[in-house]
């Protein structure tokens, strides 16, 4: 594993305060999460509910040996209030948030196109105090005799992102704004680390609703 700019986010789980990171589904995460957990904080996620319903459990159990907190997205309550209170905690907050599952997302510039993306850590970061981040995964090739399989595991973090100085009312657009921000992190690491984006399902606006796209 190799981190990079990861300074601010130390700093702030040091002193107490809970980090959310949006994530895009890049590299290995799984790799990602279990070294954050030994050496950063504690790390809560949310998992998408597969099916069939064992490799769901499969996934699940793999991740919660590997030391991570995991939250199903559905079919076993709330997991917004399962993410307040790791925030309560302190944890590390880690979410793919690239792709849009609950339909209640937002949508942001993303290569030219209009993409949409899971607005949780934005929301989570505005409802806690908590500060949001967002991370790329690749691979790197290792000195001969490092890393796993030849690899390391690169983690690159961005500056915090602010929230915005916007009227309290306005939390939606706050939202937005600060997805957009990690959306702009990420297509910059799409953009010189293509291959390690395992995005296999639509997230494109034009690509989900093409009736729309095709009357404007």
């Amino acid at each position: 594993m190799r981190t990079v700019n990861d300074e601010a986010v130390r700093n702030h789980l040091s002193q107490g305060r809970a980090v959310v990171v949006f994530v895009g589904h890049m590299g290995n995460w799984d790799v990602a999460g279990a070294w954050s957990t030994q050496n950063l904080a504690p790390v809560t996620t949310v998992a998408e509910r597969l099916k069939p319903e064992e490799v769901f459990k499969e996934f699940f159990a793999f991740r919660e040996r590997l030391g991570m907190t995991i939250l199903p997205l559905t079919g076993a309550g709330d997991p917004f209030a399962g993410l307040t209170a790791a925030v309560e905690r302190g944890d590390f907050v880690a979410l793919a948030a690239d792709r849009d599952l609950t339909r209640g997302g937002v949508e942001v510039d993303f290569f030219g196109r209009k993409a949409r993306m899971a607005k949780g850590p934005a929301a989570l970061a505005l409802r806690t105090g908590a500060a949001l981040f967002a991370a790329e995964i690749h691979y790197e090739k290792a000195p001969a005799g490092h890393g796993m399989g030849g690899y390391y595991t690169v983690v690159g973090f961005s500056d915090e992102i602010p929230v915005p100085a916007l009227d309290a009312d306005a939390s939606g657009k706050s939202v937005q704004i600060m997805i957009q921000a990690c959306a702009a992190h990420l297509e910059a690491a799409i953009r010189t680390h293509t291959e390690d984006w395992h995005m296999m399902q639509k997230v494109f606006v034009e690509d989900l609703d093409p009736q729309r796209d095709a009357a404007r």
